[in-house]
């Protein structure tokens, strides 16, 4: 359908300095777990966003020198022109599609860990090195280190217009670099020119744009990426404050404002913790004082939300990365009128743990993120079918659902059947817990997409036994009964049933997720240590009820430091005055009390509850997949040439691998068996 044009102004040409963005749609940098590593990877990312429409790519930070390594993590890096042909590789794949290229220059200063380099860090003062406590401190610059610093800066932003970009940032964002470091008074404790007032604490950061502008200002264009608040108060950098006076400062001397909050975990809020549009409060002022385009993000991914930005003044780009990611295409169709075909990010911030694991890039709503070079998969070119089998899926959870949606875009007859009345299995039920409405989007795109095929069809309420199978007449069949939560306690901590974990007293998800509260006071036992125990105690606390988290990790939601949100949960914990008990494990239930065990020591404490709900592993629902296999001649007989099982009912795992497991299978099933990698590699040489 043609598209509205109340979002025409969406696609009017910007100019950024010398160069000229084609529409609004600007790619914010954003880490991915390839970079300088995997740069064919990196590249053909890039390139898809670029094919979708953004009008600006971004990279990742990109180191500039050694003494601004930040190993293990894998960001970009340009210490030399060795670096040079890789980075080449994202900029044609960009161009290819008309956007501009834009590189996010780095030095993290005194988070730089060096750990590869071994390089010393360098900081303002002399400061320990935040970084993963690691065991060593940033000495201070002096005034040679300073001018070596704008030396690699402008060589680098000289390498980067050799490389082919458009745009060339300097980066004071996110605390994470020299740029910024030099800009907050608690880092910078210097008495000489580059310290004390704020105009002298602003020097570096004006010495780097001029240089930047000096060096390659005809041809690129030089954006500024600063923090425009740090949420620490009177502690930090603010938007009302300091941060005024130093976009005041140098208000028209960049070529492009990108403003957003600080740190990370601030600026990439989970939907959890922050709606769409989040930071217009902290970013609002800066159109007031330049006349220079202005680019934020907020996690967009609503056209009217964008629209309205821009009308209001506000911004000039529509800032993402998120969003990009979950929908590369996101720009083209809202411009076709295809606004119920955009895949919208879900805000859980699976995407953000490739970079923490150093580990290519994924997404929850799309599962081709990270696999584009190496696997050849496309977000929206879907390979059409190579024979006339027909499917019968068996679940309509996410891996489920993305199956046949998948499935039904290749041209194949699917049949899919769900023992429930509603569709999305642990979507659904878990999207109605406190914080995680925008999960369901996993549910809605798919069965909106679905809901277009007449090739696909879904039968709700519908358990099927092995003689229903065996009668169905399907070709090939797919089982994604999904997991379900152990009551009995087995998991990380424990490899054997607790005692007294099979009374009625305790109580798995499920149980809460249904309505069923239990009796109080309860504790919730979290050997997960991903979100869930954290979102069943507060939706327990929320219903009035006395609630204790006992969990064998150092901390609550332990592996969510990978998503950003650790420190937001806890501290959302503690406000709830929801008590927390961490480094043990539990070791008994007698019905009135749990025995506690410290992991160090053994050492034994008694807790009083009424009841205990347990976070520990999940069970596959395997018991239809075992009696297919039990009855193998008999499925032969019915015709069957295949019976595989996805998801979680395979092995339980997030929802970004259930639906990736979907997708892959849909993708995938009629590929030749191989014992080899079934994607490409990066090697070196």
């Amino acid at each position: 359908m043609p598209r509205d044009p109340r979002f025409d102004i969406l696609f009017e040409p910007v100019k950024i300095g010398p160069v000229l963005a084609k529409n609004r749609f600007y790619q914010v940098p954003h880490c991915n777990g390839m970079g300088h590593a995997k740069p064919h990877s990196h590249a053909a990312m890039r390139g898809i966003k670029a094919e979708g429409g953004w009008a600006v790519v971004s990279t990742e930070e990109v180191e500039i020198h050694p003494s601004s390594d930040v190993a293990p993590y894998i960001e970009g890096r340009l210490w030399d022109d060795r670096d040079l042909p890789a980075l080449a590789l994202m900029t044609a794949a960009v161009h290819e599609h008309g956007a501009l290229a834009a590189i996010e220059l780095v030095h993290s200063g005194m988070n730089s860990t060096n750990l590869y380099s071994r390089e010393v860090s360098i900081a303002p003062s002399h400061v320990a090195t935040p970084a993963n406590y690691i065991p060593a401190q940033a000495r201070a610059m002096d005034k040679s280190d300073i001018r070596a610093y704008r030396r690699w800066h402008r060589a680098a932003a000289l390498r980067a217009r050799r490389a082919g970009f458009d745009i060339v940032y300097v980066y004071a964002g996110h605390g994470l670099s020299l740029a910024m470091h030099f800009l907050q008074t608690r880092n910078n404790r210097r008495t000489d020119e580059y310290g004390g007032s704020l105009t002298n604490r602003v020097r570096l950061l004006r010495e780097l744009i001029e240089d930047t502008k000096e060096a390659v200002g005809a041809e690129c264009a030089v954006a500024v990426r600063i923090a425009v608040d740090e949420l620490l108060g009177d502690g930090g950098i603010e938007c009302g404050g300091e941060a005024r006076e130093v976009i005041g400062l140098l208000a028209e001397m960049p070529d492009l404002w990108d403003v957003n909050v600080s740190d990370w975990a601030h600026d990439s809020m989970t939907s959890r913790f922050a709606a769409e549009g989040y930071q217009e409060d902290f970013v609002r002022f800066v159109k007031s004082v330049t006349t220079k385009p202005v680019v934020g993000v907020g996690r967009f991914t609503s056209p009217d939300a964008m629209v309205s930005q821009i009308r209001r003044g506000v911004l000039d780009f529509i800032g993402a990365a998120r969003p990009s990611i979950a929908d590369p295409f996101l720009p083209n169709k809202v411009a076709a009128g295809d606004l119920d075909d955009i895949r919208e990010c879900i805000g859980c911030n699976v995407c953000v743990s490739g970079d923490f694991t150093s580990t290519p890039i994924r997404c929850t709503q799309n599962p081709t993120m990270g696999e584009e070079w190496r696997r050849g998969w496309h977000p929206e070119a879907i390979p059409p079918r190579t024979g006339d089998d027909a499917f019968l899926v068996v679940g309509a959870g996410p891996s489920g659902l993305e199956c046949a949606r998948l499935l039904g875009r290749r041209g194949y007859t699917v049949h899919v059947a769900e023992a429930a009345p509603l569709l999305g299995g642990r979507v659904t039920l878990e999207s109605s817990l406190p914080g995680l409405a925008a999960w369901a989007r996993v549910r809605d795109y798919r069965l909106n997409q679905i809901n277009k095929m007449q090739n696909v069809q879904i039968y709700r309420g519908s358990s099927v036994t092995v003689a229903q199978i065996l009668e169905f007449g399907a070709r090939r069949v797919v089982l994604a009964t999904g997991a379900r939560w152990r009551r009995d306690g087995v998991g990380r901590a424990n490899t054997r049933a607790i005692a007294g974990f099979d009374g009625t007293a305790v109580f798995t998800p499920e149980d809460i997720m249904a309505g069923r509260l239990p009796p109080a006071p309860v504790i919730v036992f979290d050997d997960d240590h991903y979100y869930l125990g954290a979102v069943l105690a507060e939706k327990l606390r929320a219903a009035g009820l006395a609630v204790t988290l006992v969990t064998p990790a150092a901390r609550v939601s332990a592996w969510t430091v990978n998503t950003l949100e650790q420190f937001a949960i806890q501290k959302r914990l503690l406000d709830l005055g929801i008590d927390i008990l961490m480094n043990r494990n539990i070791v008994d239930f007698d019905g009135g009390s749990v025995t506690a065990a410290c992991v160090f020591t053994g050492r034994r404490q008694a807790l009083a509850t009424a009841s205990v709900v347990t976070v520990t592993a999940r069970a596959p629902n395997e018991q239809l997949a075992e009696a297919l296999a039990a009855a193998a001649g008999d499925v032969q007989a019915a015709g069957i040439i295949s019976v595989n099982s996805i998801g979680d009912c395979l092995a339980p795992g997030t929802i970004a691998a259930a639906v990736y497991a979907g997708h892959r299978y849909a993708r995938e099933f009629d590929f030749p068996q191989s014992d080899l990698p079934g994607f490409r590699r990066e090697l070196p040489g």
